[in-house]
């Protein structure tokens, strides 16, 4: 449309996500719209261009611009209405090109100065002219410099300045994006005037560079953990070499795959990678112990490593293949979970691959070459002593064991119970998908009556930072109000809150949102909507809570009348705070009645009135200044003094058609006037004067009404004009006052509210939507209303439906995963036996640190599968060699691969139990992310580790003995049909 005030822009971001980068900009002795101006020319365009930036916005906007302020009463008093105004304004200045001439040795360009590009160009323009002498602009109001929207403001704490948000592209890295704005804010801050100060005011890396910083000293905690684990229980310093150089060669070589997989490291790799330092290990550790086990019997290093290797080789490869299989389902999740934990998987099964290559090869070369065997009387009095804790656990072990395999029945009831009350913890956990992240910047949204106006928002807006900026926590902030590309309304307007850094404020984002609620409550005539910025989200839409939930309908009258009700009814709910939606009802309005018929008679066009009322009040951009670095609008409107009451509309008058010959109901009317000059000038002395001191107005004296006339000298004498062609609004049509919605919000084709609320302390997000679905159903909408949630909430429904299916694909997975293996169907059964307790101990764990069931604690679920699975293999595989070699039943068979398995189960599980400790119990930058995980880890392993032992000999028993029961009964059929078809012979 020719009306727009500037081309339309295509920008790659996501609307909800929050800035990597805010900068203010600010000058004590230069005003914010030259500021602007260079910010704009200078700053913006730059920074736009760097990799992975996607929108570069200014908030509060102070852009340079030509206002012409028009005294309607001066207007109408030369028989000028403000299309005239326009029409003239439109045609004094163009920039285009006139062409050349060509001659036969030169070319010359055509040029004028048909360009106006100061405002005191536009004083000079000449409107109309009467009684031959010329009407300027200066003589019917004023030509300023000021700014494009006045309606725009923005604050540094509590100091004006020109806010710059950077928004990055999505799936651009923010560390990049913001190191290299970063690297060119000098050169930047170079070209602007010396009194221009560039504040770096938000930051998102600092929490993302301390989250990952955090993070990789819990993987250095780790890995020392993890060795400490494995001397304990190797209890000499080569032995302990051999497995733990497992770490390092798998993470370097998981770093190479990352780089050619384009990977970066971030919170989600970083945290795989914490995890698969306990499982690297575990393979070396199968290794090594078994190695050691043929040496301390008295056999040469390197033939106890062909053997040892040659017999749990087969072991390592099922632990690898099947611990895989357990990732396969999160690498063809397709919902946006999926996308984010690809590069967790990706990450966790290249490690892992790296780390049994390693095992099989390099692990039993040093082994054979490092490990050698002493004699327990050459050992060392602590080696003696921890040897003999571990044979008095052993011997402990396998009383119990005895004890348990003597009451098969009862275990084999307390394995099915374990099932069963997984599947009842599942159901009634409570529910969330992402941990609330503390990232230092809290982002606010406020909002006032939609009655307000400009001035009296910035008041509100100042007292709200006011506020903010006692509180102890907060270190800055940036605020902005004004109707633009971020806001869309007056009385809307956005802050942003940076906080210090939590060792210094000791207490969490959101501990500090409570703290600031009630203060911020205080504060009247306005409401502010505070939610922590979180580094993973995934919503796509801003509001001013954290969960939407989105109501639409064809009739809107309807819609709101529901939507009040609906929300209403949610207040009520406990778990539920902040409740509120986006529509914004009772803005006054200024009604505009026409009386066509008369206005037709006067041949005033409804267009005309529509457009003489944008002239007057809509800030309108007639004109457009190009210069050589930028572009600058000219707005049209009256006088502030008319603009501040809407009786001032009867003081807009519009040409009548001469043609038609009447007004009214059929009577004449004139309205005539004449303006005072004075040596061929027409300045009239029509104008509203303000006297700031006394807070006062002074109306126009020239403001005309009815009839009305004013005699004047000129140079040329005496001059009377006859105005019976301008006719007032008030004759053909009527104004009153009414309300009307501020905005009108539509997704898809009809008009939506999108409701939003947070959540109370200790409630869970799956509570609270299925609150809300059971008030939408108990309310009987009418079919013509349709609701449904939005952003988080339904990318958490999306998920929770998910969750399930995971689980089952992964458990289908590994079965077959481990048939193939075991060319078997039931051995696979037995392996996954070990599953339900994991489960168990994992969803008692998160329900006593009060921790949801969300997406983070279901890849520690699935990952729990891929670990306690490998006490159920390393079990039944000894147990099946001893029973095809040396010819066991299935009893001792089971008995002597616990009693052999025992230490080297103990060490995995152990490792594995301490590489989640560093998770559960971090609280830097981000921990509350990796929590979950680390919970479901610890609380997983210690429960399966207690009751695995003893279950899974005993189902692995159970099912052999039903399938030698099967065997046998086939085969005694296969013997009948053989007796019964030689009888028949």
């Amino acid at each position: 449309p020719s009306n727009l005030p500037a081309p339309p822009v295509y920008s790659k971001v996501n609307p909800a996500d929050a800035p990597v980068m805010t900068l203010a900009i600010t000058s004590n002795a230069m005003p914010l719209p030259q500021v602007e101006d260079l910010v704009d020319t200078r700053l913006v365009p730059k920074i736009a261009q760097l990799n992975g930036v996607g929108l570069v916005s200014i908030g509060g906007g102070q852009k340079p611009a030509v206002r012409i302020q028009v005294n309607p009463a001066a207007l109408a008093s030369y028989g000028i209405n403000l299309e005239d105004v326009r029409t003239a304004l439109t045609q004094t200045s163009q920039n285009a090109a006139k062409g050349n001439f060509d001659g036969p040795r030169q070319n010359f360009q055509i040029d004028a100065n048909d360009q106006l590009i100061t405002s005191k160009d536009y004083q000079k323009v000449v409107v109309a002219y009467r009684n031959g002498a010329p009407v300027m602009l200066t003589d019917i109001g004023r030509v300023i410099d000021g700014v494009e929207n006045s309606k725009l403001a923005a604050w540094m704490n509590q100091t004006e300045a020109v806010i710059v948000n950077v928004q990055r592209q999505p799936g651009a890295n923010t560390i990049t994006v913001v190191n290299s704005i970063k690297r060119l804010l000098p050169q930047l801050q170079a070209s602007l005037p010396a009194n221009i100060r560039v504040t770096i005011l938000t930051d998102l890396t600092t929490a993302i560079n301390a989250s990952v910083f955090d993070v990789e000293l819990e993987l250095m905690l780790t890995i020392a953990l993890v060795v400490m684990v494995i001397f304990l229980f190797l209890r000499t310093l080569l032995a302990t070499i051999i497995p733990s150089v497992a770490v390092p060669l798998s993470l370097v070589g998981t770093f190479a795959a990352m780089y050619f997989l384009g990977y970066s490291l971030d919170n989600l790799s970083l945290m795989a990678l914490t995890i698969a330092t306990g499982f690297v290990v575990d393979d070396a550790i199968v290794m090594i112990e078994n190695i050691t086990r043929y040496i301390e019997e008295g056999e040469e290093p390197l033939a106890a490593a062909l053997k040892g290797a040659e017999q749990i080789g087969f072991t390592i490869l099922s632990l690898t293949v099947s611990l895989i299989a357990v990732l396969i389902p999160l690498l063809f999740m397709g919902d946006v979970v999926g996308r984010l934990f690809r590069e967790f998987a990706v990450t966790l099964a290249v490690t892992i691959v790296i780390s049994a290559v390693v095992s099989l090869t390099l692990t039993p070369m040093m082994t054979a070459r490092l490990v050698r065997h002493r004699p327990e009387a050459q050992q060392g009095r602590i080696f003696r002593a921890s040897e003999a804790a571990f044979e008095r656990m052993i011997a402990f072990y396998g009383k119990t064991l005895q004890f348990v395999l003597k009451h098969q029945g009862v275990t084999l009831v307390i394995a099915v119970a374990t099932l069963v009350f997984t599947v009842y913890l599942y159901i009634v956990i409570p529910k969330g998908f992402f941990p609330d992240q503390d990232t230092g910047v809290i982002q606010g949204i406020s909002q006032a009556p939609p009655t307000i106006s400009a001035k009296a928002m910035a008041d509100r807006q100042q007292a709200l930072a006011k506020v903010i900026l006692q509180d102890p926590a907060v270190e800055s902030l940036s605020s902005f109000i004004g109707p633009d590309g971020t806001n869309i309304t007056l009385n809307s307007g956005r802050m942003s809150i940076n906080l210090k850094p939590l060792e210094e404020r000791k207490i969490s984002a959101a501990e500090v949102i409570r703290r600031l609620n009630p203060k911020l409550k205080q504060v009247q005539g306005i409401q502010l909507f505070l939610l922590p910025v979180q580094n993973i989200t995934v919503d796509d839409r801003v509001s001013r809570a954290q969960f939407q939930y989105t109501l639409g309908a064809p009739d809107r009258n309807e819609l709101e009348t529901w939507t009040n009700q609906f929300v209403d009814k949610l207040k009520q709910l406990p778990q539920l705070e902040s409740v509120a939606t986006d529509q914004q009802p009772g803005g006054l309005a200024v009604f505009l009645d026409i009386d066509r018929v008369t206005a037709s008679r006067l041949g005033i066009a409804p267009t005309t009135i529509g457009n003489t009322l944008y002239d007057a009040f809509g800030q309108r951009q007639i004109n457009t200044m190009y210069t050589q670095v930028n572009q600058y609008h000219v707005l049209l409107e009256v006088e502030p003094y008319f603009r501040l009451d809407p009786s001032n509309l009867n003081q807009i008058y519009i040409q009548a058609n001469s043609s038609s010959g009447a007004s009214g109901a059929g009577a004449s009317t004139s309205f005539a006037a004449s303006g005072s000059t004075s040596a061929g000038s027409n300045a009239l002395t029509t104008t509203a004067l303000f006297t700031p001191s006394a807070n006062t107005l002074t109306p126009p004296s020239g403001a005309l009404s009815g009839k009305t006339a004013s005699t004047g000298v000129t140079s040329a004498g005496s001059t009377n004009s006859n105005l019976s062609n301008l006719v007032p609004l008030s004759a053909y049509s009527h104004i009153h006052n009414t309300t009307e919605p501020l905005t009108i919000n539509h997704q898809g084709q009809f008009p939506a509210v999108t409701v939003s609320f947070n959540l109370a302390p200790n409630a869970s997000l799956g509570e609270a939507i299925s609150l809300v679905e059971r008030v939408q159903r108990d309310m009987h909408m009418p079919t013509s209303i349709q609701g449904g949630f939005q952003g988080t909430a339904q990318a958490f429904q999306a998920s929770l439906t998910n969750e399930p299916l995971l689980i089952l694909a992964a458990l289908v997975t590994v079965y077959i995963v481990l048939g193939i293996l075991y060319e078997n169907f039931i051995h696979p059964i037995t392996i996954l036996s070990t599953l339900p307790s994991a489960c168990v101990g994992a969803l008692i764990a998160l329900m006593l640190f009060h921790e949801d069931l969300g997406v983070v604690s279901i890849i520690g679920l699935v990952l729990l599968l891929g670990i306690v699975k490998k006490n159920g293999i390393m079990i039944v595989d000894f147990a099946l060699q001893a029973a095809r070699q040396r010819g066991k039943n299935a009893t001792e068979a089971a008995y002597e691969a616990c009693l052999l398995r025992f230490r080297p189960i103990m060490m995995t599980t152990m490792a594995a139990l301490l590489a989640g400790v560093p998770l559960a119990f971090g609280t830097g930058i981000g921990s509350e992310l990796r929590r979950p995980l680390g919970i479901c880890m610890i609380g997983g392993l210690i429960f399966s580790q207690v009751l695995t032992l003893y279950t899974t000999p005993v189902i692995y028993i159970f099912f052999d003995n039903l399938s030698h029961r099967f065997s046998r009964k086939s085969a005694g059929a296969e013997n009948e049909n053989e007796f019964n078809d030689s009888s028949e012979r």
